[in-house]
């Protein structure tokens, strides 16, 4: 994976919105929140865009090896008919073209182990972001909930500041929404299937939670 993003989710997962909006002058935090999830967006995105190349050069790799593996033992039973008729030539030619699959097979092995490793690592990668993008999420509730309640205790005399900061908190809010739709969230306004698909997300974290809760509960009582 290139360097360059790997620094960049190094970033992205190490920065809390606290810091992100202190370090913006004249925004609102709502919109830098936003701008922080849709840069975790874009780089899940382009970590999948190099899955896939890594998931594809794992394809070749293991076709390539499975063919070459077959064209070998294919070629065993031809030197065995060639030396059942007396066809040393044929034999040894065979044989000459058996080394040279030999040759390659260890090359094939080792891409097909790199890509797995690449693969793992992405994967970790995406995991990582996608958690430091529920993280941000919240936080963003957090301050729309704070939001709405600083502008429903005002006074009479505030009634105009009210109006405004919820305008901008329902501002905020259904941006954040269209950005999550975009990058295929669930949202309140989503459809039924994408509830599902959201909830069916969210219990399958939390049985991994509850598995790895009970392999720590086993490690203690040995």
């Amino acid at each position: 994976m290139k360097e360059g993003l790997i620094k960049r989710i190094s970033r992205i997962i190490s920065a809390s919105a606290n810091a992100l909006v202190d370090s913006v002058e004249n925004a609102t935090p709502q919109l830098v929140m936003e701008q922080a999830i849709r840069e975790i967006d874009d780089a899940i995105a382009e970590v999948r865009d190099q899955l896939g190349k890594a998931e594809a050069a794992k394809y070749l790799s293991s076709k390539a090896l499975n063919d070459e593996n077959a064209r070998h033992a294919t070629l065993s039973e031809q030197i065995e008919v060639a030396v059942q008729q007396g066809r040393d030539d044929l034999a040894e030619a065979a044989i000459a073209k058996q080394m040279d699959i030999e040759a390659q097979i260890p090359v094939l092995e080792k891409a097909i182990a790199e890509s797995d490793r690449e693969i793992s690592e992405l994967s970790s990668y995406i995991s990582a972001l996608q958690g430091k993008k529920r993280e941000m999420r919240e936080q963003l509730r957090d301050f729309t909930k704070a939001s709405e309640h600083v502008s429903n205790g005002t006074t009479a005399e505030q009634t105009g500041s009210s109006r405004t900061t919820a305008n901008k908190v329902e501002q905020a809010s259904g941006a954040f929404n269209r950005i999550l739709e975009n990058a295929g969230v669930p949202t309140s306004e989503s459809s039924a299937d994408a509830s599902k698909l959201a909830e069916l997300e969210e219990l399958s974290r939390s049985n991994r939670i509850k598995e790895r809760l009970a392999k720590i509960k086993t490690q203690a009582e040995v």
